[in-house]
């Protein structure tokens, strides 16, 4: 394991194929030894497992050395996942052999050039010439098996400690039942299993390591056995990101008196790897500016998002809760909820919100609103989904751990319904439902609370599985309706008015008939045809353009719209929306009266059935 460890670990066996040798606990790992590196050697040392499935940020850079306490030469401190298992935790093992499908098979010595020497000449008497090594992926793992056995049958004073380090595993085991069925796949997929779980091997130093990028990208079966133990290998913790902030400062020519700042850069880049971090205090050093300046953050932005693939867009809110009109109860529980995370009190902030109502209630400008009142990153999960069997799930598992690591942060996920599936969905070979088991188990995580709050939003709550809308998960039902009453519609009017930039005249709009059902987008649109009608007037006339809008001008364009014929399908969103509530408050006047009838839910509950059966939905 590591230097310490692996003295302790390499006990001789005593007679014939060995006995296990004795377990001792794991020796206190240094300080700069990443944590996962710990939980693989506890898992050694106990004799668990000799098969060890590394998955996460394995591409990152990790500490392989401590950092020199003059800062000279420390950029060297870190290396990649491979050098670290060479150089320490089995840096005193006699052969650490690696493979991928890109380099073959190659012995992994760190920089250490005799036993580089060493273990060339110990493999070629096995292999023959180096010249020779087996890169097709069949060929190398049956080479690996031959050399595990002949170590077995060896006499004990000349077995060797062997290490095998498998990157990109994804290639060699990948998920998919076609994948392991094609000629080969199958054969390395067994041979893998078979070593996990042959007791010989356990009592013999032997230990094996596959590298891959995100763990629903490897064949489930392995996933799945008690002999494999999967390590998750997460992104950089602030302490890490910091170490590595002045020793990449250091190297690329930072002044000294910069160290504050690229600390604070340190502690804002989370969610960012060390690679992006590096990249980013390169470029303000060869730029001469300051590592937290205000292009950081686009800066981190867009690493994030290419880390990502493009599954998730980071949105700096940049308006609060102040400006969404109407809606007051909602934006009452909101700004509540915002203050107590601001003030550090997660355990009273709900786990994450359903919002729902008809189309063009302004859910996603809410939701939006609300990161800007809480003053946390707001992030928006796009689709994920992919035609490739089991690159779906790897997605979703890699933006989940950049979220994981954002925290605090706000996740909205528009059109729930659709984007996250069920568990019962069929046809696509149980995607969907692990795509939903994923989804549903991040949100029920209760370390998690105030740190991600997620923020569902749909029209058709009624769609939406149970799982995901019970307490504990999505635990504060929120629905938005239209404008319910004259202050509410003059609220909006003048919202819009702002947005367009088209003033109203003092008094407007009026009163404007309420059982037209307008929504923002409708008000929107109404604001603007007012605009141009003034503007031909005027240019029909031969005069400057009016500053303002005119009554006459929006009671024309009153007079002009027509609303969405969808009548039935707007009031089944509505009905939806109100049976899901969780707050009465929540609920216009209107709903309150129909609800708080003897039997007012069930009444609903059938109207929504028959419409639902009407519309065919």
């Amino acid at each position: 394991m590591t230097n310490q460890v692996a003295q302790s670990a390499s006990l001789p066996p005593a007679s014939g194929l060995g006995t296990a040798p004795a377990v001792a606990a794991a020796a206190s790992l240094p300080g700069w030894c990443p944590a996962w590196a710990e939980r693989l050697g506890d898992a050694y040392l106990s004799g668990t497992s000799c098969v060890f499935l590394l998955h996460g940020n394995v591409r990152d850079l990790v500490p392989v050395a401590a950092p020199p306490a003059d800062g000279k030469g420390a950029a060297d401190a870190w290396g990649t996942v491979p050098d670290f298992l060479s150089r320490e935790m089995f840096g005193r093992w006699d052969v650490v052999l690696g493979y991928d499908v890109g380099k073959g098979l190659r012995p992994l010595a760190g920089a250490d050039p005799t036993r580089l020497r060493t273990m060339a000449q110990w493999l070629t008497e096995r292999l023959g010439n180096a010249a020779t090594w087996p890169r097709d992926p069949d060929q190398a793992i049956a080479a690996i098996d031959a050399i595990l056995e002949r170590n077995l049958i060896d006499p004990p004073e000349q077995r060797k400690r062997i290490a095998v380090v498998l990157d990109y595993a994804q290639y060699l085991a990948p998920a998919g039942d076609a994948a392991a069925g094609a000629r080969g796949g199958a054969g390395r997929l067994v041979r893998i299993l078979a070593w996990a779980t042959n007791p010989l091997l356990r009592r013999v130093n032997v230990a094996v390591v596959l590298l891959t990028d995100a763990l629903a990208e490897m064949h489930p079966r392995l996933v799945a056995n008690p002999a494999v133990t999967a390590i998750d290998v997460p992104l950089p913790d602030g302490a890490e990101r910091e170490r590595f902030a002045l020793a990449a400062a250091a190297a690329a020519g930072m002044p000294a008196e910069r160290t504050d700042a690229v600390k604070r850069a340190a502690a804002l880049s989370a969610g960012l790897t060390l690679e992006s971090l590096r990249a980013v205090i390169a470029l303000s050093a060869r730029e001469g500016s300051p590592p937290d300046g205000p292009e950081f953050a686009a800066k981190k932005k867009d690493l994030i998002e290419r880390s990502c693939h493009g599954l998730v867009e980071f949105i700096q809110p940049r308006l609060t809760l102040d400006a969404v009109a109407g809606h007051e109860a909602a934006k009452d529980r909101l700004q509540a909820d915002a203050r107590a995370i601001r003030r550090g009190q997660l355990e009273s902030a709900p786990m994450g919100y359903l919002i729902c109502g008809p189309v063009g209630t302004g859910k996603s400008f809410i939701a939006e609103c609300y990161a800007g009142s809480v003053g946390i990153p707001c992030a928006v999960l796009k689709n994920f989904r992919s035609k490739y069997v089991g690159e779906t799930e790897g997605n979703l598992e890699h933006a989940l751990d950049v979220l994981r690591s954002l925290g605090p942060v706000v996740v909205i996920i528009d059109e729930a319904d659709a984007a996250l599936g069920n568990r019962d969905q069929g046809g696509d070979s149980g995607t969907s439902a692990r795509v939903f088991s994923m989804i549903a188990r991040q949100m029920g995580d209760t370390r998690y609370r105030g740190k991600i709050v997620w923020m569902l939003l749909t029209s058709r709550p009624d769609l939406l599985p149970i799982d995901l809308k019970r307490q504990g998960r999505a635990e504060v039902h929120i629905p938005l309706f239209y404008p319910h009453d004259q202050a509410e519609m003059d609220a909006m009017f003048a919202a819009m008015a702002r947005k367009c930039r088209v003033p109203l005249a003092p008094g407007l709009p009026g009163p404007v008939d309420l059982a037209l059902g307008l929504s923002g987008a409708d008000i929107e649109s109404i604001v603007l045809a007012a605009r141009r009608k003034g503007l031909d007037r005027a240019a029909d006339a031969g005069q400057p353009a009016p500053d303002t809008i005119t009554a006459e001008d929006l009671k024309a364009a009153l007079d002009d719209f027509m609303p969405s014929a969808q009548g039935l399908e707007k009031e089944m969103q509505e009905i939806a929306a109100v049976l899901e509530c969780t707050e009465k408050r929540f609920l216009p006047d209107r709903w309150k009266e129909k609800v708080g009838q003897p039997g007012g839910r069930s009444h609903l509950q059938e109207r929504l059935a028959a419409i639902r059966e009407v519309i065919g939905s």
